[in-house]
């Protein structure tokens, strides 16, 4: 094996290679240090949010020197998928994998011999069969990168037996520089990657957990399937997964959702794995809007454009959470996750607790389930919650982007609530001399006439039905805060009995006020204020149905040829040439060549017939300057439909004598009204229409088409809009 590192490399260099390869202009948080100590040899921990940018920490490098990087991968999907989008970018890259055929992987590691490649995907699996580490030392390995590296950990969310034997690579190669990553790890899961991988004096870099495009909520759970149908209808046509615990759970949903006519498969281990393969292409490539899927589909999902994350279930541990709401918004636009919350789910989840082989695991599980059930229910902001978990503080005092933020819950005098409960467990405590959990006190409050109290004769004491004027979920939820507020303790063990807590007894000893907050339930809509979705929606449409059109061709996901991101900046820049075309984010040099042109034809054909549209969120400067203080004349064609229109004739006739679109009749009256000239838009909508889409761009704004379009329930079609925001505008100025 060679390697040779201590190269130098300054930051112009790496911004070029950035912007050739990807077509990024700039680093994300941490990349630049990352790749440095790379390409100096070192070994590296690198903890990156999903969606921040882990996999060009070591992509990059590969492209710097001459040599081979290695990465290992645990998933066969990731593997195709990573390599796909690196071979769009033109970057030499495969991968090996029990996909291949054995002919196709003699041909993939005959070009690895001859130096045809920059990167190699591999599972730990195959890595290191004995075959493979042979072939090791004859490569010209400079890096090994291992993904998703909390996989070594038992403490991990995802742990995997094969990720151990990877010390071996450390043993055999010493000199080989290795660089673990992972998207979500606790401290001690940190510790364990460092100690288990032998890594020697390794660079480490955490960055931030929070996903400030992510926002957050959480729904009481009553009657899910509806719910669920409820806000796919507010995120019509977007991408989605919604997480369900049972395999059976998956495919009812799915059956449920496909009655509504909404895209949906679902996806499970139970399924062969041809079955799954194919759900998930179809997923990758949006034939399908909505994958039900249990946790077996999760690792390695690398699409951008996912809009949301439902979890129909409670997730058995905040880290797991996080990882699955993570894979939302990997472009960084904003997305929704979205949590369907019943303390009656956590009683699923200890029954998988109770069949685990050892005490101590089932401790730590149930600990994690108490902490995910603490962040279910908690009054403050989910962001605090979740970065805290990670060990990061989050210090502004409203996230906006979480639904304890947007619609905080009412808070109520709970005193007199914490000085019954913690009395009953207190009595309890002296009269049998043994704690009991949480149910058992609940029982006694409400009165109930079980076998336990009987036989306890706790129906004897004076806290026996004192607590009827509530529910038992609504004691069970008012408990459950006074231990996140620290006034009572709920141990790990099999029968996770309560206990006061010294502060608990300082309240009994010296009662003061104690302000609990109601329950969760259907939050009040607010979204996060932004306006980083503006843009061209007809022009945007286009240009997804034009990706779309190019992957199929190439069989490969929409997003290697353009993420959502790329489309939605052309969409509001409108750029007319190879170089505006360059200063899209994602466009590099390979893209350009490939599909600059087909873009920069739909763009200005596109224009033809409609005119631009200005944005106050653009976030660089216009692309082509506009002539300032001069309306761009009329073209023949859109003439044309002005004088058929003066003359009497009916959006209809003119769209059928003309050959064109009513959407297109409608841009050239657009443009007609810009122009100044007189369009009757009484002629084309009545006063009531007008009255009614008014209405709709007064609670979604002028520049929101597509929200208009959803609040008035696909009555108008863009063209109608459009053209009432142009006649609005007019008689407004």
């Amino acid at each position: 094996m060679k390697s040779s590192f201590g190269n130098t490399f300054n930051h112009a260099s790496l911004l070029s290679l950035l912007k050739e390869h990807f077509g990024f202009t700039s680093f994300r948080p941490l990349q630049e240090e990352i790749i440095r100590d790379a390409l100096a040899g070192r070994d590296v921990v690198a903890l990156l949010p999903t969606g921040g940018g882990k996999s060009l920490c070591f992509q990059l490098p590969a492209l710097a020197r001459t040599g081979l990087t290695v990465v290992v991968s645990p998933l066969i999907a990731l593997m195709k998928d990573q390599v796909d989008a690196l071979q769009a970018n033109g970057i030499a890259s495969t991968f090996l994998n029990s996909s291949l055929s054995a002919q196709e992987i003699q041909a993939r590691l005959r070009g690895v011999y001859r130096g045809e490649y920059q990167l190699l995907y591999m599972a730990p699996e195959r890595l290191m069969l004995p075959e493979s580490l042979n072939d090791l030392q004859k490569w010209q390995v400079n890096l090994l990168a291992i993904d998703e590296a909390h996989c070594i950990s038992e403490w991990g969310h995802d742990f995997r037996p094969e990720y151990r034997r990877l010390v071996e690579l450390r043993e055999r190669f010493p000199a080989l520089p290795i660089m673990a990553l992972t998207a979500t790890a606790t401290g001690r899961v940190r510790t364990d990657i460092r100690t288990l991988l032998k890594l020697q004096n390794p660079s480490s870099y955490v960055a931030s957990f929070n996903r400030p495009n992510l926002t957050y909520r959480v729904l009481a759970k009553a009657s899910p399937v509806d719910q669920v149908l409820a806000f796919l209808m507010s995120q019509p046509q977007e991408s989605g997964i919604v997480y369900c615990q049972s395999r059976k759970t998956t495919e009812l949903l799915a059956e449920r959702l496909q009655a509504q006519d909404i895209k949906a498969k679902p996806y499970h281990a139970g399924l062969t794995p041809e079955e799954r393969s194919r759900h998930q292409e179809l997923f990758l490539r949006d034939e399908i809007q909505v994958m039900c899927a249990t946790i077996a589909f999760g690792m390695g999902i690398n699409k951008p454009n996912v809009r949301f994350v439902i979890h129909y279930d409670l997730p058995k541990n905040i880290e797991s959470y996080y990882q699955e709401t993570g894979r939302a918004g990997r472009d960084g636009l904003p997305s929704e996750c979205l949590l369907l919350f019943s303390a009656g789910d956590t009683v699923k989840q200890q029954r998988f607790i109770n069949e685990k082989p050892g005490i101590q695991e089932q401790q730590i599980a149930r600990l994690q389930l108490q902490q995910m059930v603490q962040y279910a229910e908690c009054p403050t902001c989910r962001r605090v919650e979740l970065l805290g978990y990670f060990g990061e503080t989050y210090t502004p005092e409203n996230c906006e982007g979480c639904d304890n933020c947007l619609s905080p819950r009412d808070t109520f005098d709970g005193t007199e609530i914490a000085e019954t409960l913690l009395s009953c467990i207190e009595t309890i405590y002296d009269t049998s001399g043994f704690s009991v959990g949480l149910n058992h006190v609940i029982a006694v409050l409400t009165g109930a006439n079980t076998e336990k109290i009987r036989r306890w004769r706790h129906n004897q004491l004076p806290m026996y039905g004192q607590g009827k004027a509530y529910s038992r979920p609504a004691w069970a939820a008012m408990a459950r805060e006074l231990i996140r507020l620290g006034y009572l303790r709920q141990a790990t063990e099999a029968f996770s009995v309560l206990e006061i807590t010294a502060q608990g007894r300082a309240f009994i000893q010296e009662r003061h006020t104690i302000t609990l907050t109601k329950p969760i339930s259907e939050p009040t809509r607010k979204t996060k204020p932004t306006d980083e979705q503006a843009h061209d929606e007809s022009l945007f449409a286009r240009l997804r149905q034009l990706r779309k059109t190019l992957a199929d061709e190439r069989d490969v996901p929409a997003y290697v040829i353009f993420s959502d991101v790329a489309l939605r900046q052309m969409a509001q820049e409108y750029p007319t040439n190879e170089q505006e075309f360059l200063r899209i984010s994602g466009v590099g040099s390979r893209k350009l060549e490939e599909f600059g042109a087909d873009f920069l034809a739909a763009i200005a054909e596109y224009l033809e017939n409609n005119p631009r549209q200005s944005f106050s969120n653009t976030s660089t400067p216009p692309l082509s300057a506009p002539t300032r203080g001069k309306t761009k004349p009329l073209n023949e064609t859109t003439r044309e439909t002005l004088r058929l229109f003066q003359r009497g004739f009916t959006v209809e006739h003119m769209a059928k004598q003309r050959g064109l679109t009513a959407s297109t009749i409608y841009g050239h009256l657009e443009q007609a009204i810009q122009a100044g000239e007189p369009v009757d838009i009484n002629r084309l909508m009545t006063a009531e229409q007008q009255a009614h889409i008014a209405s709709a761009f007064v609670k979604t704004g002028m520049g929101n088409l597509t929200g208009a379009k959803e609040l008035l329930e696909d009555l108008y079609d863009y063209g109608q809009l459009r053209l009432f925001r142009a006649a609005y505008g007019k008689s407004s100025q």
